[in-house]
């Protein structure tokens, strides 16, 4: 069966609507949504509507998640001051333009789901806020795919498409008891390959060009396609403008850049 598999779609109706028809042209029997429907584009409750029409399965990304609990990232989340106050405009821009009902459908976005050995998170399993970033130490990242037992870990958040593959391999975990003089129990155990697929974003992407990305993948081959799809981005940064949301958001969409803006840790996730 081909499965279709989207996230970060930030409020781009224009964006959904081509990834949608393309969807379609593809002839996907399934669609997955990794979540961020709102924040930073200037058409939330259009998105989250079509996402409740076609009744696609989808998990609850930072953004949505921000939009219902309230804004409580601390500083370090934001790799500059310049992107933080960006930032909080942008989150009060959506707050205050979302109908009641988009909300509560935010609210009740689930942060993981699963299907047979395929897991679908936002970010990570461990946060919706969590980079697995596509150099990450590989050893962080089998044990996120190991915690949720699952074969291939579909992400997002990154808004940058990608698929990893960590080999198979023999992992030694080692356990000290003091009540054996300070010896250490060694056990071991074998790992299958595993995957990590990154399908990019639908309504920013950051990968270079202003095209949204999804993923196609086959749960029969295990096949996985990464689409880039064109669609008149013209008109979302003519709205972003035109609605009051920062002109930057328009500069960068239309370039596919982050704004050359980059965390110094892009893994770490606020306690607070």
């Amino acid at each position: 069966m081909k499965i279709a598999v989207m996230s970060c779609i930030h409020g781009n109706y224009e964006a959904l609507d081509a990834v949608l028809l393309d969807i379609d042209r593809q002839k996907a029997e399934q669609i997955y949504c990794l979540g961020d429907l709102v924040g930073y584009g200037p058409f939330p409750h259009a998105v989250v509507e079509q996402i409740r029409s076609l009744d696609i399965p989808t998990v609850q990304g930072c953004w949505d998640e921000d939009i219902v609990e309230g804004l409580n990232a601390c500083e370090c989340s934001y790799p500059s001051l310049l992107a933080e106050r960006r930032g909080h405009l942008a989150h009060e821009w959506t707050r205050e333009n979302i109908y009641p009902e988009t909300r509560e459908f935010l609210a009740q976005l689930p942060l993981t789901l699963k299907s047979d050995r395929l897991c679908f998170v936002h970010g990570s399993p461990h946060s919706n806020h969590e980079y697995l970033m596509p150099n990450m130490d590989a050893f962080t990242v089998l044990e996120r795919v190991l915690a949720i037992d699952a074969d291939v870990l579909f992400c997002g958040h990154t808004h940058v498409p990608y698929v990893r593959q960590l080999e198979g391999g023999q992992l030694q975990v080692k356990v000290r008891q003091p009540e054996l003089g300070n010896g250490e129990d060694c056990s071991s155990f074998k790992t299958p390959l595993k995957r990590v697929i990154n399908v990019g974003s639908v309504g920013e992407p950051r990968h270079g060009r202003p095209n949204a990305t999804y993923v196609i993948y086959d749960t029969d081959t295990g096949g996985v396609t990464l689409r880039e799809v064109e669609y008149d981005y013209r008109k979302t940064c003519a709205a972003i403008i035109e609605k009051g949301l920062p002109p930057i958001f328009a500069w960068r969409l239309s370039r596919g850049l982050e704004y050359a803006e980059k965390a110094d840790d892009p893994t770490h996730v606020c306690q607070r």
